[in-house]
């Protein structure tokens, strides 16, 4: 121990580690890179990776004390002041280890043109993914519509976002599916949402009593938004039957499929109580009378020719005995 010390009053042991990290690793754009280089990268990197976390810190706290709790607004702002600190501090750590930022650019601009080419799936994802962290058109939480399946949104990543639909299945989105195309988002502004219904009486129903009974029907869901109006409507005459809608709003769409089917059983619960009956497809026919005794004439007359050509079981059955 005591030589050890020695050593480092001498200067032994700093000059040995001096000389380790002065070793040179690599040169790039003219400067050269030892390992000195690498652990203040590295260092300056880690600071920034704290810097960030703290930041994000405060601005969720910064969100709760103004009251602000969607959880769509803190994560967008989180991860963008993510990304903006990572970028400086990069920059901070090239710059520190005398990396001319400049220099670097132009001397990798063609590599970043022949990735580009490569990575342009990649790259057109990403940028999407910013676009919709800037615009926040569509949130964590929020509930979408995309290639004709409900989802909601659990993660958007600067890449892909990822969804859960309602057979908790998870579904990774590319972002440039939701930039690129038509996507429903029913949580956009609020969440009310719209539940329909179909419905088809008889020809022979007393109307004024069908439109009541559906009203009151309608009016009686406990979980309807209470603030809005439910509406029925005659939608048109069929072939079978004349078709009445009956749409109610509520305040959760990811439940649209729960409340459609409740809406349908007091619809069907209500019309049954009032006796009112539900059509469903049948076809009258109708024939003449020519036809009509063309189809029962021959059948009487052969029977009346060889006696037993027709008549009910019974008469047949007294005409074997006769005869035997």
């Amino acid at each position: 121990m005591d030589q050890v010390i020695e050593r480092w009053r001498d200067g032994e042991v700093f000059g040995a580690l001096q000389t380790a990290l002065d070793i040179e690793l690599f040169t790039i754009a003219g400067t050269v890179v030892t390992v000195a280089t690498v652990l203040i990268v590295l260092m300056v990197l880690a600071v920034t990776m704290v810097v960030s976390r703290v930041v994000q810190g405060g601005i969720r706290r910064g969100f709760e004390r103004r009251g602000v709790s969607d959880l769509g607004t803190v994560a967008t702002a989180s991860r963008l002041a993510h990304y903006a600190i990572v970028a400086l501090g990069f920059a901070i750590a090239l710059d520190t280890v005398g990396l001319n930022l400049a220099a670097l650019f132009a001397a990798g601009a063609l590599f970043a043109v022949a990735l580009g080419f490569a990575m342009q799936n990649i790259a057109e994802n990403f940028v999407s993914g910013v676009i919709l962290l800037v615009e926040r058109a569509i949130k964590p939480g929020d509930i979408l519509e995309v290639e004709g399946r409900i989802v909601r949104v659990v993660q958007l990543g600067i890449r892909s976002t990822v969804a859960r639909t309602r057979d908790e299945e998870d579904l990774i989105i590319p972002n440039s599916t939701l930039v690129s195309s038509t996507v429903t988002n029913f949580t956009l502004r609020d969440t009310t949402f719209r539940v329909r219904a179909d419905v088809g009486v008889t020809y022979g129903s007393d109307m004024a009593l069908v439109r009541s009974t559906l009203e009151r029907a309608a009016g009686a869901l406990a979980w309807r938004d209470p603030q809005r109006d439910q509406v029925v409507l005659l939608t048109g005459f069929g072939d079978s039957s004349v078709n009445w809608n009956v749409s109610v709003w509520i305040d959760d769409p990811w439940r649209a499929m729960d409340r459609r089917s409740n809406l349908h059983e007091a619809l069907w619960t209500a019309l049954q109580e009032a006796g009112v009956v539900i059509a469903f497809p049948q076809l009258d026919l109708h024939l003449d009378d020519a036809i009509m005794e063309a189809l029962r004439g021959p059948g009487r007359a052969g029977r009346g020719e060889d006696g037993h050509g027709g008549g009910s079981p019974a008469d047949l059955a007294e005409g074997d005995r006769g005869q035997g």
